[in-house]
């Protein structure tokens, strides 16, 4: 189910948790591709980093972004471990949908950067 907005202006810290469950989601894929999995920490120190200087709108967006995100990576890696699961090389599914997470994560990271702290248009 997708959560509001509304939750998006919760503490700051319910946003990071938000952000470490999708790389938790993304180890595992990362495991799945047959990638080495990534240093956390600099993500998680630079997410929050940007997320203390961001504007309330950017938060909003972000928390959309990241239910986004995790709505495309829980039946990604479903779908991967029942390829698995049936013998068959997951490889090539799941590094499209690495690049696809890594995509998505840099586009909140630039958001949350602009430096414009004005209201999006409607």
């Amino acid at each position: 189910m997708r959560k509001s907005s509304e939750q998006a202006k919760r503490p700051l810290g319910s946003l990071a948790q938000r952000w470490e469950a999708l790389h938790e989601q993304a180890a595992e894929l990362a495991g799945l591709a047959q990638l080495a999995p990534e240093a956390l920490s600099s993500d998680r120190d630079s997410f929050a980093s940007v997320l203390g200087n961001s504007d309330e709108w950017q938060r909003e967006l972000a928390w959309q972004s990241i239910e986004d995100i995790d709505a495309m990576m829980r039946p990604g890696l479903t779908a991967l471990k029942v390829i698995t699961s049936r013998g068959m090389d997951a490889g090539a599914p799941a590094q499209a949908l690495w690049r696809e997470f890594h995509s998505a994560r840099e586009g909140v990271i630039r958001m949350l950067q602009t430096e414009r702290r004005a209201q999006p248009r409607t």
